[in-house]
C-alpha cells in the first residue's frame, strides 16, 4: 500500500511554562524566578512540527484534553498538514503541561503533568497510522504504548526511533530493554545514553548488538557522536547564543531524521541536525524560531 506519511511521531504534546532562575534552590529552600513565560511544546509535537516545517509528511499519535482542538496549538498543527486523525482525545482531562527550570549555566530540571497523557496506558497501539506510515519516532510518553508501538512497527519492517528523553527514569529494566530491542536508532543526549549503559549493564557495542543499528548522543556545546558500523563520527556544533536550550534535543532529532530518511549519509545528517537546533536556542521556547530548510541548509553550508 502506498504509505501516506513519512514519520509518525508517537508521545507528549504539552504547554510549557519555561523558567529561569540563577539556581536551583536546595530541599526547603526558595529561589527567585527572573522570567517566565508559556509556549506550545511536547517532546512529539516539537519533532512532528520541526519536521513538517523542514518537508517531512508528518502524523502525531498524542493523548490531550477534549478542549485541544479548539486551541491555536491545533490549529498550527493542522496548518502544517501533520496528521491528527489517531489523537488520543480525553474527555475531562487538562492537556500536560511541562515546568522547565533553567539556571544561569543552562543546566535544566523539567516537572511534567501527565493529564490525558496518563490514558497512553490503557489505550491500544495505532495500528493503521502506523501501517501508513514509513518510519515511527517515538518520543516522552508512556513506556507501555511506546512498547506496543516498537512491537508492531518493527513486526511490520518499519524503521523505528527511539528516545525516551527524560521520561527515561519511569522505564523498567526489562520495558527499557523491550524497547531498545525493537528499536533501529537510538537517541539521548550524553547523560541519558550513560544511564541507559549502566542500566543495561554493556557498552555502546553491546547496545547495538541489542537492537538499535544507529546510536546518536548529543552533547550540548561539545556536538554529537553517532555510533554505527564500529565507528564513531563526531560532529562539532554550530555555537550560537543559547538564549534557551529547551527544544534543542527534539529539533536536533526531526532534522536529523528529516535528512537519514531522505537518503542521506549519518554525518550529513547530523550536520543538518545541529545546524537545525542551533536555530532554536536562539529564542525562548521549543518551536518560536523554527527555521526554514533553505536557511538551515545555507547555515550548516558557511560552518561544516
Amino acid at each position: 500500500m502506498t504509505k501516506n506519511k513519512d514519520l509518525l511521531v508517537i508521545g507528549h504534546t504539552a504547554l510549557d511554562y519555561i523558567i529561569k532562575v540563577d539556581e536551583f534552590p536546595k530541599a526547603n529552600f526558595s529561589a527567585p524566578i527572573s522570567d517566565m513565560k508559556t509556549f506550545n511544546g511536547g517532546a512529539a509535537a516539537n519533532v512532528a512540527i520541526v519536521g513538517a516545517t523542514l518537508g517531512l509528511k508528518t502524523g502525531l499519535v498524542t493523548a490531550v484534553g477534549d478542549e485541544f482542538k479548539n486551541s491555536d496549538y491545533y490549529k498550527q498543527m493542522e496548518y502544517l498538514g501533520i496528521d491528527t486523525d489517531s489523537f488520543i482525545v480525553v474527555p475531562g482531562e487538562p492537556n500536560p503541561t511541562a515546568f522547565v527550570l533553567t539556571d544561569k549555566n543552562n543546566d535544566q530540571i523539567s516537572y511534567f503533568y501527565w493529564g490525558a497523557s496518563k490514558q497512553f496506558r490503557n489505550s491500544k497501539s495505532p495500528k493503521i497510522a502506523i501501517k501508513e506510515s514509513e518510519a515511527i519516532h517515538l518520543s516522552t510518553g508512556s513506556p507501555e504504548f511506546n512498547w506496543k508501538c516498537a512491537f508492531d512497527a518493527k513486526e511490520k519492517g518499519l524503521f523505528v526511533s527511539f528516545d525516551p528523553g527524560q521520561d527515561l527514569g519511569i522505564y523498567s529494566d526489562a520495558k527499557l530493554k523491550e524497547v531498545i530491542e525493537n528499536t533501529s536508532i537510538l537517541f539521548g543526549n550524553h547523560f541519558e545514553i550513560e544511564r541507559i549503559l549502566n542500566t543495561l549493564e554493556t557498552d555502546i557495542r553491546g547496545l547495538r548488538e541489542l537492537g538499535p543499528d544507529i546510536i546518536v548522543k548529543t552533547c550540548g556545546a561539545s556536538g554529537s557522536e553517532i555510533y554505527s558500523n564500529d565507528e564513531k563520527i563526531k560532529i562539532d556544533a554550530i555555537k550560537r547564543e543559547a538564549i534557551d536550550p529547551t527544544g534543542a534535543g527534539d529539533s536536533y532529532r526531526a532534522g536529523f531524521l528529516s535528512r537519514f530518511l531522505n537518503g542521506e549519509s549519518l554525518e550529513e545528517s547530523a550536520k543538518f541536525a545541529s545546524a537545525v537546533s542551533s536555530f532554536i536556542i536562539e529564542a525562548q521556547g521549543c518551536q518560536t524560531n523554527i527555521p526554514s530548510f533553505d536557511d538551515v541548509f545555507e547555515r550548516m553550508n558557511e560552518f561544516y
